[in-house]
């Protein structure tokens, strides 16, 4: 499986892995528990099989021109499915644009993961995988009230065979 992701300015990084380590030490589940040298608070706007031909170029560009775009985060919430607490990120044009522009991409690629499509897609940053709803509200007293502001400054692409990251646009 490869990814295309946007990561967060310095400041904006700072914040939200100051909420990991502060869920942690609350005894909450907690991002900052994984230590794998690629984990970092990241938007992802679209997972596929393999990217199809041309297309990372083609990503680069799309990056370099759109980068940096600015972000404000907005409440912490717990997702459906796999049950993620995630800090939900607010859609602008710009960032709708740009996530519709990925899919144009990656249109013939293989395996599109749908819930990341267009239409479908939920904007966050993960806090911690696999959350109770029951320790929803202390999440929230420990994350803060806040609602952090920053940029996605670059584009990145983990690749889920070998676990490695590489850069498809920005921060230079």
């Amino acid at each position: 499986m490869r990814t295309v992701e946007l990561v967060c300015s310095p400041g904006l990084e700072t914040a939200v892995r100051a909420v990991w380590g502060r869920l942690a030490a609350a005894g909450l589940p907690s991002l900052a528990r994984n230590i794998h040298p690629t984990n970092r608070p990241h938007l992802t706007l679209a997972a596929v099989d393999d990217f199809p031909p041309g297309a990372e170029h083609r990503l680069a560009e799309l990056f370099d021109a759109a980068l940096p775009l600015p972000v404000t985060l907005d409440r912490v919430v717990v997702l459906d499915g796999s049950a993620p607490l995630v800090w939900l990120v607010r859609p602008t044009p710009a960032l709708t644009s740009l996530h519709a522009a990925v899919w144009d991409v990656l249109a013939d690629a293989d395996g599109h993961r749908p819930w990341h499509a267009p239409g479908a897609w939920v904007p966050h940053l993960s806090l911690a995988l696999r959350f109770r709803d029951a320790d929803l509200r202390m999440a929230r007293a420990v994350a803060g009230g806040q609602r952090p502001t920053g940029d996605f400054a670059a584009a990145r692409s983990y690749d889920g065979t070998d676990r490695t990251v590489s850069r498809l646009g920005r921060l230079r």
